[in-house]
């Protein structure tokens, strides 16, 4: 299909109902739909919204456009969780069927209040000319998860920002709420977070921006979330057209966070003496949301998917999935991500990997690894290799993980011979610095097309999608010039 504009943004009712089953019944079969990450059941998933503890159980939302794998007239889709592991689909929760969302419900956060959840959302909306008035919306669900939108918008676009305004976060400080935005400012279109403040979620005061950076950080700001790890604050934010010389990252856009010294958002101050750093070094993250649990525990959730990139499922109608869900904590200057303890609910079959690699041999270490399972692995120091997943007999093709744990220390991820090949003007390798004759763990999850992988306990993620020759990759190899003995354990996770 070629998508028009007419097609992207045709009222879901217009849409025929076959249509709709024949794309869903092409998701289902996929060989490369994930079993044990959130999937769509058809067409685009997008941004994580909403997360969020309320009445008992987990709540996760994510953007959707049911009806292909472009970005058209978007719904929000819930979820809910005991375990932040396992998820069920609930369905539509958000549609676009308000004048102040008509072109799409954008995204959002969640807050509870009382024993009801409030949502804060942007609303897409066009006149006839197609220029965007972006609107702030709420809405109320109840503890039967049923949801009522507010007749009227909490606030519109401000004067000092173009119309690139959206994604609100929304938090209560102090007796007060405060929602941040991501922003572009309008007489020299930089990136901004936007603040605003309420005592009522009524009546709403634009703060202006947050004092942050000084820095000029793009065009664009999109997805801020102000988080506390460890009683500091971390901001968590998505910069377009970010300097390079300001990061070194590789992907379109990157997620970034700071780690703050402090905040007080009734100055619209967060202060910070560290660099920006990269959320994620691995290919395909953006537009995390995070969000402190009843209990203050920092938890993270991200899109796995980029924006104006093309990913070889878009030729079977769907595109995208979500991340684990991720525990945050602060360690040398450092956010570490792991996942979540009820991960380990899905292990089934283990096999123990304990042995030595020859020199200068690729060693089998499983042999039909399957495509779901959980692969950790410790190895010494003053060594240097390559372990390879999605591995073929001809040794031919896989996905490389090379490490260097000697002076030189570093971990670097190769996809370019992982099979299909994408987004190919951004590179095909990532890397990261580590520490010096340490040795290295890694805890690694592949699910069918997804592969996330976490570097000493959640010092470095690295987060991707990887569509091999499913048929014939099936080996998980290791290699080096020296001789290595290591140590690990393999698990087939449930689906």
């Amino acid at each position: 299909m070629e998508w028009t504009r007419k097609h992207r943004y045709l009222p879901y009712n217009q849409w025929p109902a076959d249509y709709l089953e024949k794309i869903r019944q092409q998701t289902a079969t996929s060989a490369y739909r994930p079993r044990y990450h959130t999937v769509p059941t058809s067409g685009l998933l997008n941004d994580p919204n909403g997360f969020s503890f309320f009445n008992g159980q987990w709540h996760l939302f994510y953007q959707s456009f049911p009806y292909g794998p472009v970005h058209g007239l978007k719904s929000w889709v819930h979820l809910v969780s005991d375990d932040l592991v396992t998820w069920k689909d609930l369905g539509p929760a958000l549609l676009p069927d308000t004048p102040y969302d008509a072109q799409g419900v954008y995204s959002g956060s969640a807050h509870v209040i009382g024993d009801r959840l409030f949502l804060m959302y942007t609303g897409n909306v066009r006149d006839q000319s197609w220029t965007r008035h972006p609107y702030q919306n709420g809405a109320w669900m109840d503890q039967d998860n049923h949801i009522t939108k507010l007749k009227q918008p909490l606030f519109g676009q401000p004067n000092h920002t173009t119309d690139h305004f959206r994604d609100p976060q929304l938090l209560e400080k102090a007796g007060h709420y405060y929602a941040l935005l991501g922003a572009q400012n309008a007489t020299d279109q930089q990136g901004k977070i936007a603040l605003f403040t309420s005592d009522n979620l009524t009546d709403w005061q634009d703060c202006g921006y947050l004092n942050f950076s000084k820095q000029n950080l793009g065009y664009m700001i999109e997805c801020p979330n102000l988080i506390w790890i460890d009683q500091q604050p971390v901001l968590i934010f998505c910069p377009q057209g970010l300097d390079k010389k300001l990061l070194d990252y590789q992907n379109i856009y990157p997620n970034t966070y700071l780690i703050g010294q402090q905040c007080d958002l009734s100055q619209a101050e967060f202060k910070s003496n560290q660099s920006l750093a990269l959320l994620d070094h691995g290919f395909d993250v953006y537009a995390s949301q995070a969000f402190n649990a009843p209990d203050g525990k920092a938890y993270l959730v991200s899109w796995l998917g980029l924006p104006d990139i093309e990913y070889p499922t878009d030729q079977e109608n769907w595109a995208h999935c979500l991340s684990l869900i991720k525990q945050l904590t602060l360690k040398n200057g450092r956010v570490y991500q792991q996942p979540v303890p009820a991960i380990k609910k899905l292990r089934q079959k283990q096999s123990l990997l304990r042995d030595k690699v020859a020199p200068a041999q690729e060693k089998t270490l499983v042999e039909k690894p399957g495509q779901q399972y959980e692969l950790q692995l410790t190895l010494p120091a003053d060594i240097q290799g390559s372990l390879q997943l999605f591995r073929d007999q001809s040794q031919k093709q896989g996905f490389k993980i090379n490490f260097n744990t000697n002076q030189a220390a570093h971990l670097e991820v190769d996809r370019s011979q992982a099979g299909q090949q994408f987004a190919l003007d951004y590179g095909t390798k990532r890397q990261v610095e580590l520490t010096a004759h340490h040795p290295l763990f890694l805890d690694i999850f592949v699910d069918n097309s997804i592969c996330e992988i976490f570097v000493n306990h959640g010092e470095f993620v690295f987060s991707q999608r990887i569509f091999p020759q499913l048929q014939a990759a099936k080996q998980i190899t290791l290699e080096a010039d020296q001789e290595i003995i290591y140590n690990g354990c393999w698990w087939q996770l449930a689906e």
